[in-house]
């Protein structure tokens, strides 16, 4: 390939890739490369790690005005690890997530803003059944950029903090047993529609 042509490639990928995010797009989240991480303090003295997959959801994007920018998502509940298979089985019970009533966890965002220069977005979490609004932090989404399957792939990562009082999660076992707060962070990668 000479020069110009590369050059030519260059362009035409960069060009697609801001003209994606120049207006509203969609995207789907690929369950594949997105996980939910948390963590929480045990017995006051250490810090339980943990994970869950399949996510999978809706992100509706524009750069310029977010009053049209949405986030969807569904989390398998059924999915969490911690890498202790005894601890794994107690956290699908009903003590905590109730798997076997409530498989899922889902969240659906009220808004999206811009604040202090980090984007921002509220919205419904749904755990065990109850519902109550929460604050994530953004990083991206980044510069969407060609995937392996051919069409344009973009990603974000999503913090925030819950207490589980909020949500009569673990009800049985109060501080210091169990940390109130749970700490989590969303990697996200998502495919254009």
């Amino acid at each position: 390939m000479n020069r110009r042509n590369f050059i030519a490639l260059v362009a035409g990928v960069v060009l697609s890739a801001t003209t994606a995010f120049a207006q509203t797009s969609t995207w789907t989240i690929d369950k594949n490369h997105s996980e939910v991480n948390f963590q929480i303090r045990h017995a006051a003295v250490s810090t339980v790690r943990g994970s869950i997959s399949g996510v999978t959801g809706v992100v509706t994007w524009d750069e310029k005005d977010l009053s049209k920018a949405s986030v969807t998502a569904t989390i398998d509940a059924t999915t969490v690890s911690t890498n202790n298979e005894a601890r794994d089985k107690h956290l699908k019970s009903p003590d905590f997530f109730n798997v076997e009533k409530f498989p899922t966890l889902t969240f659906k965002s009220t808004s999206v803003v811009r604040a202090d220069g980090k984007l921002k977005v509220i919205g419904d979490l749904t755990l065990a059944g109850v519902t109550k609004s929460v604050t994530l932090d953004v990083d991206g989404p980044t510069a969407p950029v060609k995937g392996m399957q051919g069409g344009l792939v973009t990603g974000f990562s999503a913090t925030g903090t819950i207490k589980r009082s909020d949500f009569g999660f673990g009800s049985k076992f109060s501080e210091p047993i169990l940390g109130d707060e749970v700490k989590f962070t969303i990697d996200v990668e998502a495919d254009q529609k």
